[in-house]
């Protein structure tokens, strides 16, 4: 906060849509003033006839505490002596029309565990941090963020282990339960499905009421902050989803919070997201600017997180998104994207970017809008990574077509990469894809019970293998038969069975793989990094591609086999002579497979195929990905797949 009252810039940066720190000017502020300690409470209620505050310290009686009008600035104010952390508070707003409504604050830092819905005094400060030496790490890397591995395990933190029914881990019971496996899994990152204060658990954080609040589900601020710290003190960075793009409609939340359209557009036809029954929030009006860019930058400011998953972008870059309406709304050009949407998403980057340049900014789209991760200078948006619906949905469909037709849609594997440097892509298998009658990923793959299992770890090398970043959501590694169960953990008692213990082993070193193959993820975003060998092998169901690392002899020769044939001598087309030595092959044993390896290295021939100089002839085992490690005949043999 600018002194004892909110200063006359922060006002008007407020007001200009600039003001990208407001969270310290509006909230509740344990501090001293005239020599009194107490906490000074700030909200922007524009249209409201009155409010005043509303506590345990009052007894719920308002009558003794009006806030102050700051001039016509729609921002109330009130210092109250003695008021302290933990201490619980509303806003008792009258609107002109004569309703009177207790409403949360919306820069509540931490609010009550529902069904309650008061907004409680918890300080910002205080916490002392331990993740330094992440930080100066992160900083040293900076922009290059694109030329190192990144693997994302998803996480919904009420589901991923639970003490019993609403009987959660606490974010302190977590940070070491959750991070210490995600290290041994081998992930770059774990990514939170919302994490901000939400009403009604089955919206998984989607529909929120306390953007500044982080949850207390699962515990203090502080203790999500101790989360945070020790994620980065592992060496694991921490991304969370956010929401910008509607909110719900409780009636201590955001919706008519100052009796009229405050938060969200005056007309309801681009107000309303009717499949959602949310509220878009006003992107034109700069208040909300500054409240959704300051709450972007919280998260990094305070809880230190490392980049956010930005969710629905779709849903706010067009007007009336999903709403089906006979007279659409337009924008002011006669189309119906939502500009002013677009110009807060560049807005945000830009900010975000100039304050956190090592931040990722990730855009969960489905939309073909153009130049998504492309600098706002050249029209882009300005996230620097988005997820690519497109070849998750392609794949997707390939892997549950029967393998005997899947040489007819052999274009559903390939048509990924007419695309794939268009953006900077992650590669998700989310939560989205294993609820709601979609099945789980095992359970989407055809045949019997060896050839699912098998077909999962197909599906899992070939998303390594591709350009681009990865994400899986919890409880693929193990291999789940049912969908993701929103109310009860992961089934973790499918470790006692012996193809899912073998399908985590195989994820496990898939991963820890993944992140010693500097080809797998050093030109992700540069053509250079990929090389066709055979794309149009489709009587086969095969394919076959290099990856290449910015040194010239270190890549990767990658084979996947979509069908249960086998083939025991298979040619593949190479760039070099030298030697090739099978590093990673799914259907080792100890991954559930029929052990179908090639266990010495291969010389390559002087046999041109492929339009290679070079072939080497291989076993290509079913339904399996391998990959082949190059050595020149001058220096040793690579290491050999510790599996084999």
């Amino acid at each position: 906060m600018s002194g004892t009252f909110p200063s006359s810039h922060d006002i008007y940066l407020f007001h200009q849509g600039n003001l990208f720190h407001s969270y310290r000017m509006l909230g509740a502020h344990p501090l001293t003033e005239d020599g009194l300690a107490g906490t000074r409470f700030t909200v922007w209620a524009p249209n409201a006839r009155e409010v005043r505050l509303a506590g345990s310290f009052n007894g719920w009686q308002t009558e003794q505490h009006p806030m102050h009008r700051i001039e016509e600035s729609g921002l109330w104010t009130l210092f109250v002596p003695g008021v302290t952390q933990g201490d619980l508070y509303k806003y008792e707003v009258h609107a002109h029309n004569g309703e009177i409504k207790l409403k949360a604050d919306p820069y509540a830092f931490y609010a009550e565990l529902r069904p309650n819905t008061a907004s409680i005094v918890y300080p910002l400060d205080g916490y002392e941090w331990g993740d330094i030496a992440w930080n100066k790490n992160k900083k040293k890397k900076g922009a290059v963020v694109y030329n190192n591995p990144l693997n994302i395990y998803e996480v919904h933190l009420g589901t991923w282990k639970i003490k019993g029914k609403e009987l959660f881990y606490t974010y302190e019971e977590l940070a070491t339960e959750l991070v210490d496996y995600a290290v041994e899994l081998g992930y770059t990152h774990i990514e939170l499905l919302p994490v901000s204060e939400h009403p009604f658990d089955r919206s998984w954080g989607y529909q929120i009421t306390g953007y500044f609040a982080v949850t207390s589900r699962y515990g203090t601020p502080d203790q999500f902050k101790m989360f945070v710290d020790r994620a980065h003190q592992q060496g694991v960075g921490v991304i969370v989803d956010w929401v910008p793009g509607h909110f719900c409609k409780d009636d201590h939340g955001l919706r008519l919070f100052d009796g009229t359209p405050q938060f969200e557009p005056q007309d309801p036809r681009i107000a309303e997201k009717k499949q959602w029954g949310t509220l878009s929030f006003d992107f034109g009006k700069p208040e909300v600017m500054s409240f959704l860019i300051s709450n972007a930058l919280f998260w990094m400011d305070v809880y230190h997180v490392d980049g956010l998953r930005v969710d629905a972008v779709a849903s706010m870059l067009y007007l009336g998104f999903g709403n089906n309406e006979e007279d659409p709304p337009l924008n002011r050009d006669g189309g119906q994207e939502n500009l002013e949407a677009v110009d807060f998403l560049r807005k945000l980057n830009e900010t975000v970017f100039s304050e956190y340049p090592q931040a990722l900014m990730m855009a969960e789209d489905s939309t073909d809008w153009p130049l998504v991760t492309g600098p706002t200078d050249q029209g882009g948006l300005g996230f620097n990574y988005k997820w690519n619906m497109g070849w998750m949905n392609d794949v997707l469909e390939y892997m549950e077509t029967e393998t005997h037709a899947r040489k007819h849609r052999h274009n559903l594997l390939t048509f990924s990469f007419m695309y794939t440097y268009s953006e900077n892509y992650v590669l998700p298998f989310s939560h989205d894809e294993v609820v709601h009658g979609k099945k789980s990923l095992l359970d989407k793959m055809p045949g019997d019970y060896w050839q699912k299992f098998a077909g999962l770890r197909t599906l899992y090398g070939y998303q390594m293998a591709h350009p681009g970043k990865k994400l899986l959501f919890m409880g693929g590694e193990l291999g789940h038969f049912a969908e993701w169960k929103d109310l009860w953990e992961i089934d973790w008692f499918l470790l006692d069975y012996d193809m899912h213990a073998a399908m985590h082993r195989y994820v496990k070193d898939l991963n820890h793989f993944y992140q010693a193959q500097a080809p797998l993820w050093q030109l992700d975003h540069s053509h250079e990094g990929f090389q066709w060998i055979d794309a149009d092998d489709e009587a086969q169901s095969i394919v076959s591609f290099i990856r290449q690392g910015v040194k010239k002899t270190d890549f990767l020769i990658c084979v996947t086999n979509f069908t249960p044939a086998t083939y025991m001598e298979y040619r593949v087309g190479v760039p070099r002579a030298g030697t090739y030595t099978e590093v990673l092959n799914s259907d080792a044993v100890p991954y559930g497979g029929s052990g179908q390896v090639n266990s010495e290295p291969v010389k390559a021939e002087r046999v041109p195929w492929h339009n290679q100089p070079y072939s080497i002839t291989m076993k290509v085992p079913p339904l399996a990905a391998v990959m082949f490690e190059y050595s020149s005949t001058r220096k040793a043999a690579p290491r050999k797949n510790p599996s084999l």
